[in-house]
């Protein structure tokens, strides 16, 4: 049965496309009319204006409903997280007419121009090599020399090396001076450890060795200096040590018990002029032999030397060591000679080398031949009555 649908009447369409949301600005109309008059510019006016309003288009559509909403949850979002970002204010402070007081740690540091004063205030580390050995005034010696090094600047090292294994008496002495320091054993396989007084020299150069491996495997940047512990040092000498930029030397009055004219001293060291070295002091019974006539404890260098090869003298082709054939009075010249070739490359300290600053005593003098003066030469005859 065929269906016919009805227009409706001209009154109801004005309540329709004036009422109702989605009715268009032009009245309905037949197909064969649309089609007919689909082309005139009367109709596309009708049609333009007969789409729906756009927020249909988000309530209809998901997918730009989605983004819309989400876009505006990032944006309050992002809002929220810089609201709670710490603010850095500048800090106001109130002009005043009186004086800013700056804590004294803050203050600058202000250096005189003075040469002198510079290189004393230097804070470069010292390392202070000290062979040792197992005997009776150990621990005394130790004492001693540990109570000069705790007055002295730091940074400073005291690297002692016993002549065998480590002993706990001497343990306990180096950690009662308070000062930093590393206690090591050597010549073990030499068998240091029982041998006597004697052989206290043949170990030496092994000792002085294994500290200089030390400096050298750590690459510790130091000024090091060879200080026997049974000499007497003041503290003007480390002072004047970090004055030393490659190698340093200074004049030492030696003390020995084989002197035959009874003074038993005899200074050794560089003649200065200025900080450059012109001369030696020496005896007449030193021996002609030796290029250099400084004692063990009579220099100081840079540890930078030992591994440096642009900084060692020419002779000096493999590591830096003291060398254990060399005669008795012959070590420091040997050694010496691998680190610098002439005077030119040596720097005398302090300025002229004209101050005493250590004396050296020779190892394993227990029974010092102090020089004439120093002692009496018979003994006291004293009486003490008894009460």
């Amino acid at each position: 049965m065929a269906s016919i649908r009805r227009p409706h009447s001209p009154a109801k369409q004005h309540l329709l496309r004036h009422h109702h949301p989605f009715a268009t600005s032009s009245p309905p109309s037949s197909p064969l009319r649309h089609s007919s008059t689909s082309s005139s510019p009367r109709t596309h006016h009708h049609l333009a204006g007969g789409y729906p309003h756009p927020f249909l288009f988000f309530t209809r559509r998901p997918l730009p409903r989605f983004a819309a909403f989400f876009l505006l949850g990032s944006f309050l979002g992002l809002l929220h997280f810089l609201s709670h970002l710490p603010r850095q204010t500048p800090h106001l402070r109130p002009a005043s007419s009186s004086p800013a007081v700056i804590p004294r740690h803050q203050l600058p540091i202000v250096r005189l121009n003075n040469d002198d004063d510079d290189d004393m205030n230097n804070n470069k580390l010292l390392v202070v090599v000290t062979p040792t050995r197992a005997r009776a005034a150990q621990a005394y010696y130790l004492s001693r020399l540990g109570h000069t090094l705790r007055l002295v600047d730091p940074p400073l090292l005291w690297l002692v090396v016993e002549a065998g294994n480590p002993t706990p008496e001497a343990a306990a002495a180096l950690r009662g001076t308070t000062v930093m320091h590393r206690y090591v054993g050597c010549c073990d396989k030499l068998n240091a450890s029982s041998s006597g007084d004697a052989d206290a020299l043949r170990f030496r150069p092994h000792q002085m060795n294994a500290a200089l491996e030390l400096l050298e495997n750590h690459r510790l940047d130091a000024i090091v200096y060879f200080a026997d512990e049974e000499g007497v040092y003041s503290l003007d000498l480390f002072k004047r040590l970090r004055q030393v930029r490659r190698f340093g030397t200074w004049p030492v009055p030696v003390i020995s018990e084989d002197r035959k004219d009874g003074v038993g001293m005899v200074l050794e060291g560089p003649v200065c002029k200025q900080n450059q070295v012109v001369g030696w002091h020496t005896s007449e019974h030193a021996s002609k032999l030796r290029r250099f006539h400084v004692a063990m404890s009579g220099f100081a260098f840079n540890s930078t030397m030992l591994w440096d090869p642009r900084l060692r003298s020419h002779l000096a082709w493999n590591s830096i060591r003291h060398s254990d054939t060399a005669k008795q009075g012959y070590q420091a010249t040997t050694f010496v000679e691998q680190l610098v070739e002439d005077e030119s490359q040596m720097e005398g300290i302090p300025a002229d080398c004209s101050q005493i600053m250590n004396w050296h005593v020779p190892a394993g003098s227990e029974n010092l031949a102090y020089p004439r003066g120093w002692r009496v030469g018979t003994n006291l005859d004293v009486v003490i009555p008894l009460k």
